[in-house]
């Protein structure tokens, strides 16, 4: 199964055909409405894109404003990660079940259902942490529940709803606290020509990343090379079939954010003087750095401050290896799921020691210049280990990686791990 064919570009298309409704948004916010207009065009785009699958992202979106309502603000983030991760989960079992066992394609509108859904689950427990440290204020139910709905809790439901569906993040795009989503709706001036702009740029960028993925993946079948590839042709075949997922990435994160600004969402403003950026793509540092953890925290920014607030900074113990299996959960525990995020995790923590040992050996100005390239070229390669086992997810392309030359790129970075422990 393609799976670049099957799930990026059809909702590249989608995307694309929600742009005159941004734009339409874009006048209309001069008369007021905007939640519901962005509530509106966001079940729209659901209907259409995932037809009668749409019901699965409704339901924890609705069942999501009751839970805020009625648990408390100390306990509710945890709540509610606890129940949408085990809706997310029982629908990525369901998926398993039909690919695995009944052997069954899964459709388009499947999988732009449950990416859409991993994103909602981030939007919910983003506004569910928000609430628990008491930067949103929910009205409780008291005094019944006619008169707590028309004391201004329905105006509230409908921003909340509008948060969790609006339009030009339902299939992507850069994610945003409910702070800063009722900050850009409310009080944030629409600068058309800055977005404009914004759009101009990211349309030009990601038709160049397409042309070049059409370039490199001509006559290029990367499932079955992987598997009939022999030594040092392995580590070339390897490369490029990352190379094709990366730029894949890349174009559809410039064409999310291009809808984000068309709807005037800029992806960077000033709030009392200090600069608030959220976005995704920031490809001269993922190709340009020499070091794992910095990709790591730059590859789908987004995804990794979620992680990184959700996870990370709550576990006192093991964190970096907690978040890593999160990630892994999350996006479905494919056999490549876990296998490639449980590496990632012990690489970035020897990219960390390997890094802090070797940098006083770096005296001479060669040394250093020979050192970048050596580590940006294996960062490089282990990079490329690490995305082909996580998006081609199958056991049997993980024990190609394993049996060929690929290995060796991790293996080389674990064995350096182990000597700088040793001798420190």
């Amino acid at each position: 199964m393609d799976y670049l064919q099957l799930v990026f570009h059809p909702v590249a298309l989608y995307q694309l055909a929600a742009f005159p409704w941004a734009f339409l948004y874009g006048y209309l916010s001069s008369f007021g409405h905007l939640f519901i207009y962005l509530l509106f065009g966001g079940i729209v785009l659901s209907c259409v894109s995932m037809g009668p699958y749409a019901v699965v992202i409704f339901i924890p979106a609705l069942g999501s404003i009751v839970l805020f309502h009625i648990i408390s603000w100390q306990s509710v983030h945890w709540w509610a990660l606890a129940l949408q991760m085990v809706w997310q989960t029982a629908c990525h079992l369901w998926l398993l079940y039909k690919e695995y066992y009944l052997q069954e394609e899964i459709t388009l509108r499947l999988s732009i259902m449950i990416s859409a859904l991993m994103l909602l689950t981030q939007k919910i427990t983003t506004l569910a942490l928000d609430i628990h440290e008491r930067k949103v204020r929910i009205i409780p139910v008291d005094g019944g529940m006619k008169n707590w709905f028309f004391s201004g809790s329905a105006h509230n439901i409908l921003i909340f709803l509008s948060y969790l569906l609006f339009f030009p993040a339902l299939l992507g795009g850069p994610l945003c606290s409910f702070v800063e989503f009722h900050h850009h709706v409310t009080v944030a001036p629409r600068c058309n020509y800055l977005c404009f702009k914004q759009v101009a740029k990211g349309f030009f960028f990601a038709l160049i990343l397409q042309m070049l993925r059409s370039l490199v993946s001509v006559n290029l079948s990367f499932q079955l090379s992987l598997m009939t590839c022999r030594h040092l042709n392995c580590v070339c075949i390897m490369w490029t079939t990352a190379l094709l997922f990366k730029l894949t990435y890349y174009f559809h994160w410039l064409l999310d954010e291009s809808l984000f600004c068309a709807a005037g969402f800029l992806t960077a403003y000033h709030v009392d003087g200090f600069q608030v950026t959220f976005c995704d793509t920031d490809i001269w540092t993922l190709e340009t750095t020499h070091k794992i953890s910095v990709f790591t925290r730059t590859w789908n920014k987004s995804t990794a401050s979620w992680l990184r607030r959700i996870i990370f900074e709550k576990c006192k113990i093991g964190s970096l290896l907690m978040t890593f299996a999160f990630s892994a959960w999350w996006h479905g525990l494919h056999p490549g799921h876990i296998f490639g995020f449980l590496c990632w995790a012990l690489l970035v923590k020897a990219d960390y020691r390997i890094h802090k040992y070797f940098n006083p050996c770096q005296q001479s100005w060669c040394t250093r210049v020979l050192y970048r390239i050596f580590t940006w070229l294996h960062t490089q390669l282990i990079v490329a280990f690490l995305i082909v086992a996580i998006e081609m997810r199958s056991i049997k392309i993980i024990w190609s990686l394993c049996l060929s030359y690929n290995c060796y790129f991790p293996i080389l970075y674990c064995l350096s791990l182990i000597s700088s422990i040793k001798r420190k």
